[in-house]
């Protein structure tokens, strides 16, 4: 018996039941330990409760019985026991550390520490799911980092669960919110990890509060209790050993009923209907080798009835990532449809741990190679957890530190901010705005003032004072004073000086070119005009030029005199002359007639891109750049010939050689998955390079910017109406029309 003079009746009975419960499990040392745990806290926990109104001893029981089904070390369900006592003991870790060993104490600290989870937000900025799904992954890398020792995480979702639950039965305020967090970050976290029996709670336990119509309509058509369909697949695996195991091939067989929710996000990924979904029941086979998983598959054919149209080969095909197996659908035992994989254990290792991740390909997850390779050995030492017999062992193999290459830290608003280890307050501005890291001028961590190159840890909420005014120094460019640690930031702080450098070059060629006009009584020349004569469409850029030396002071003077420049009334010789002096651009195109005669300069318009059969017409540009190719549709068109009438030449294509016309196109489309990729895939088989893109996301839309090298006009077309037809695309459109 459990006894203690802080335990009332009720608790002690409590305790006392489900001491004996799992007692058979652990040595009689081990035994001493927990009890010892169980006796610390009932003075602590007894009568009170959670937030959620769930009795703390009540949790605690039902989080360590999880604990235990997950076997876990003695020392994680010590920790397990013990994870609430911060919240209702002040200086706990100093008096845990007189009671109990270093690593109990490690853990009780980290899961205090992964509580503050409770005000950060999960759903990001409201209204962009792009900003919604960043957002929720960053948060999901913090805990990893957070969690030094991974047992960390595994009480944490072992208490998740318990809370679930509890919430699952009562109505309380705030259900819902438990339920979309548990939902967002705790049950992908068990995926991760492999942690599949929570994995499947966590998430039924969630839908059944966030969508009860759709959970209770699933769970009618099932008509099935979990606990029958998790007998029935244990009968069908029992037979299957039996029959393999008579045909001499070495194998492991192990099954599962499919939950609730994760048949109800097949059926709305794949549109089907319930009666289509054949893997509500699955088995899987892991044989020796390929020879083995034929055999198998004609085992199993010979047993039950295979269902039409439901075998895959991806051995023979495998997929595009590498998944390769077997997959059947059979009518089982009674008649039901059981899905059955086979493979061989290699391809089982790739499946869950390589390129073809199941976990990534549920929650379809980005690729990140280097999380991903992490994210495989956890998961590999959870596999290692039950044959490896010393407890020292196993600890250092779980405290390896596998997110040391990244720091998550809090905006005051509650957002998640990943940002390189090591990264300052300063990083952390930058990363929010550009603007806010030149103005930086303070900081506060976690209420704190720091210094500007104080090293950020994880889970700390970061808040910057900035001046009204102002700009980076010289100094946070020095990597010995350690100001700024992220690429990004270097780079902006380099912009800003770089850009007042821009504006002293500015200015200075804006007095020159003054100067010069006061000089020959034009002041009141349009500067605009000016710039236009020397080609450049944007005054700062002519200025620019004119302090770099590029125009010379004698060349002002000669386009204010006129000087040495063409009569305006003769365009056409004026033209012919300048383009014996001249080679043909890149550019060019000899493949017009100009005014019924070929061979001259031409140079296709970039305002417009015209393409074969556009009607075009031509305008004469000045210092012998030829004539400039426009379609005759060119917004530009009419402000050029407002007072430039006598330059506009009539253009006719001639025969076109095979050649690639340069064109414009926007796209517009609600973000999804893939959208570049069957973008980029119509491209290919249209036989269309794109030389150029650009995507810009908000709100939920996609808008993608491309220039594209065509034949012809048709062929842009048709590109256009099936990029037109993809799924979520709204506009697909040539510009400037």
């Amino acid at each position: 018996m459990i006894t203690s003079t802080h335990i009332s009746t009720a608790s002690e009975i409590e305790i006392t039941a489900w001491f004996e419960s799992i007692a058979a499990r652990f040595s009689s040392d081990e035994q001493a330990a927990i009890k010892t745990a169980l006796n610390y806290v009932s003075q602590y926990y007894d009568r009170q409760c959670l937030s959620t109104g769930e009795p703390v001893m009540q949790h605690i029981l039902g989080a360590a019985s999880i604990l235990v089904t997950l076997k876990v070390d003695t020392d994680t369900l010590i920790a397990g026991i013990l994870h609430v006592l911060p919240n209702y003991l002040d200086e706990c870790v100093f008096q845990l550390e007189n009671d109990f060993n270093p690593t109990v104490v490690h853990l009780v600290e980290g899961v205090a520490r992964m509580g503050r989870i409770g005000h950060i937000k999960t759903l990001g900025v409201k209204g962009d799911v792009a900003k919604q799904i960043s957002q929720v992954e960053t948060l999901r890398k913090m805990l990893l980092a957070m969690a030094e020792d991974i047992r960390v995480v595994i009480i944490m979702l072992a208490s998740r669960a318990q809370t679930m639950r509890h919430v699952v039965s009562i109505d309380i305020s705030g259900r819902m919110d438990i339920a979309l967090k548990t939902m967002d970050i705790f049950a992908p976290l068990a995926n991760r990890l492999g942690l599949w029996q929570i994995k499947w709670e966590l998430e039924d336990l969630s839908f059944r509060i966030l969508d009860p119509t759709q959970y209770k309509k699933i769970a009618r058509l099932l008509e099935e209790t979990r606990v029958s369909r998790e007998q029935y697949i244990t009968s069908v695996v029992a037979e299957l050993k039996n029959a393999l195991l008579q045909a001499g091939i070495r194998a492991v067989v192990n099954g599962r009923p499919k939950h609730i929710y994760s048949i109800h996000k097949k059926m709305k990924r794949k549109n089907l209907d319930f009666n289509q979904i054949y893997d509500a029941r699955a088995v899987r086979i892991l044989v020796e080798d390929v020879s083995d998983c034929y055999a198998a598959l004609g085992i199993v054919h010979s047993l039950w009835m295979p269902i039409p149209k439901e075998f895959d080969d991806y051995i023979a095909k495998p997929k595009s990532n590498g998944y390769r197996s077997l997959h059947t659908a059979v009518a089982g035992l009674e008649g039901k449809v059981v899905e059955i994989q086979i493979r061989t254990h290699e391809m089982h290792r790739y499946s869950e741990l390589g390129v073809a991740a199941h976990w990534r390909y549920k929650e379809g997850s980005t690729r990140d190679a280097r999380y991903e390779e992490k994210i495989a050995w956890l998961r590999q030492i959870l596999e290692w957890k039950d044959d490896v017999s010393g407890g020292d062992e196993l600890a250092e193999h779980f405290k390896t530190a596998l997110f040391e290459d990244s720091v998550y830290v809090l905006t005051p608003q509650g957002n998640v901010v990943a940002l390189p280890k090591g990264a300052t307050p300063l990083d952390f501005a930058y990363h929010v705005h550009t603007d806010l890291g030149h103005r930086c001028r303070g900081a506060k961590v976690d209420g704190t003032m720091v210094a500007l190159n104080y090293q950020l840890q994880n889970a700390q909420k970061v808040e910057i004072l900035p001046a009204k005014s102002g700009g980076p120094s010289r100094d946070w460019l020095n990597d010995a004073l350690g100001y700024l640690k992220s690429a990004r930031a270097r780079t902006k702080v380099r912009q800003w000086f770089n850009h007042q450098a821009f504006k002293t070059t500015l200015a200075q060629g804006r007095s020159m070119v003054e100067k010069v006009l006061q000089r020959y009584g034009a002041t009141a020349m349009s500067l605009d005009k000016l710039a236009a004569q020397f080609d450049f469409s944007r005054t700062n850029d002519f200025f620019v030029a004119v302090a770099r030396g590029e125009i010379s002071q004698r060349m002002l003077e000669t386009a204010l005199t006129g000087r040495n420049l063409p009569p305006a009334t003769q365009p056409d010789s004026w033209v012919e002359k300048k383009t014996t002096t001249r080679s043909v651009s890149q550019h060019a195109c000899n493949d017009i007639y100009i005014s019924g005669v070929g061979g001259l300069l031409t140079v296709l318009a970039k305002c417009c891109k015209p393409v074969p059969p556009d009607p075009i017409v031509g305008f004469v540009t000045r210092h012998g750049r030829g004539i400039s190719i426009h379609r005759q549709n060119c917004l530009n068109m009419p402000q050029l010939l407002q007072k430039n009438s006598d330059r506009k030449v009539d253009a006719v294509w001639g025969t076109i050689s095979d050649r690639a016309f340069s064109v414009d196109v926007e796209v517009r489309a609600h973000d999804r998955q893939w959208l570049l990729r069957d973008i980029s895939e119509i491209l290919s088989r249209e036989s269309v390079n794109a030389t150029a893109m650009n995507t810009q996301t908000s709100r939920g839309m996609t808008n993608i910017q491309l220039t594209l090298e065509v034949k012809e006009i048709k062929q842009l077309s048709r590109v256009l109406i099936l990029v037109q037809e993809l799924a979520g695309v709204t506009v697909a459109r040539r510009k400037n029309q």
